[in-house]
C-alpha cells in the first residue's frame, strides 16, 4: 500500500475534542472512499466513519454525532473532527482510501494488505 500521513492524535480528557488530518502527496483515485478505522486492544478494527463521492458519508454507530469526516479541496486530504470523546475512544486511528471499505477488519494490521492507501496510525487516549 502507498503510505498516507496522519497527524494529530494525543492525549485529551474526557469531554475533550481532537483533530486528525491524513493526506498524500499526489492524487488518489477519485473513485475511492476515504475512511477512518481505529483498533483497541478489546476491539476489532472498525470503520468509523468513510466518504464516498457515490455514496456520502458513514459514521459508526459509536461516533455518530460526535465526530466529523470530511475531505479536502482535492480528494487526497481527508480529517476527523472528534468532539465529546469518551474513553471507549481510545485507540489507534488509521485512514484509508480505496473502494470499497470494509466496515470491519479482524485487525488493523491487515490493512496495507487489504487497500491501496494506508496510514501508520495515530494514537488517541482519552483519559477520565
Amino acid at each position: 500500500a502507498v503510505q498516507l500521513v496522519e497527524s494529530g492524535g494525543g492525549s485529551v480528557q474526557e469531554g475533550g475534542s481532537l483533530r486528525l488530518s491524513c493526506t498524500k502527496p499526489g492524487d488518489i483515485r477519485a473513485d475511492y472512499d476515504l475512511g477512518w478505522y481505529r483498533q483497541s486492544l478489546e476491539n476489532e478494527c472498525e470503520l468509523i466513519a468513510s466518504v464516498s463521492r457515490s455514496t456520502g458519508t458513514y459514521y459508526a454507530s459509536s461516533v455518530k454525532g460526535r465526530f466529523t469526516v470530511s475531505q479536502g479541496s482535492a480528494w487526497n486530504t481527508m480529517s476527523l473532527q472528534m468532539n465529546y470523546l469518551r474513553p471507549e475512544d481510545t485507540a489507534t486511528y488509521y485512514c484509508a482510501a480505496d473502494r470499497p471499505l470494509s466496515p470491519r477488519l479482524p485487525s488493523c494490521q491487515f490493512l496495507p494488505y487489504e487497500y491501496d492507501y494506508v496510514g501508520k496510525g495515530t494514537r488517541v487516549t482519552v483519559s477520565t
